[in-house]
């Protein structure tokens, strides 16, 4: 299912927008979840990284799309934004935002159809397990395999990153949850601090597990198991 935002303030253009997505829907065999918002500081003041395409107008009445956008990239790089508006020159400035396209009004069901089905097809391409972290800022959204490894410090988890970007990310939480949400993700719990990526083990160096030019203690009593699971893990 594709998890779809509709950013529009007129009623009008927003009920002919759904039309056109449920009519894709019968057309195509897809199925999406819809959540319209009435301004860009609905979806922007409390985002919840909980969407594949965001299908915003430009112009609005407290919050214009553009600036709305601006704020969600801030947390979210993954999710595909399309903005529709009457206006080419507020669409070109689209592009700064990394949006992936601008529909023109009046919007037709031909041309909406067919940039829709562009933005799904990039969906497709690009789908890879992504979590969403709940940070001091609001939400951020985070690759997977981008995770190095978790640590946890007091009361905090501490999401080191590599990939296209190196950096940690502070927030709190419990190990446990960590475990829970990266199940079956190919990660191992080495000792009571570390929930190590197995794809980022780099090598194994006097009891320590090698990930991102760090050394983590591997626990005595996790060792035979963590030997195990990163052996089966590299036959995969």
């Amino acid at each position: 299912m594709v998890r779809i935002a509709l950013v529009e303030d007129e009623d009008m253009y927003a009920q002919t927008l759904q039309g056109f997505l449920h009519a894709y829907e019968k057309e195509k065999g897809a199925e999406f979840s819809i959540v319209r918002f009435c301004d860009g500081d609905e979806i922007a003041e409390n985002y919840t990284g909980d969407f594949d395409l965001i299908l915003m107008d430009i112009q609005m009445r407290f919050m214009d799309g553009y600036s709305a956008a601006k704020k969600i990239r801030e947390m979210d790089e993954q999710v595909l934004i399309m903005f529709i508006t009457n206006m080419t020159d507020y669409a070109i400035r689209g592009y700064e935002v990394d949006a992936l396209d601008y529909i023109l009004k009046p919007v037709t069901y031909y041309t909406f159809a067919r940039k829709l089905e562009r933005a799904l097809s990039r969906i497709s391409r690009d789908e890879e397990k992504v979590i969403a972290l709940k940070v001091k800022e609001g939400v951020r959204k985070v690759r997977v395999k981008d995770i190095l490894y978790v640590e946890t410090l007091g009361h905090d988890l501490i999401y080191h990153l590599g990939g296209r970007r190196e950096e940690e990310i502070r927030l709190r939480g419990k190990m446990q949850s960590a475990e829970e949400e990266l199940e079956g993700c190919g990660f191992f719990r080495i000792n009571r601090g570390y929930l190590v990526s197995l794809n980022a083990v780099e090598g194994i160096e006097n009891g320590c597990a090698v990930i991102g030019g760090e050394r983590l203690v591997i626990s005595g009593a996790r060792k035979q198991a963590f030997m195990d699971a990163l052996a089966e893990y590299l036959t995969l």
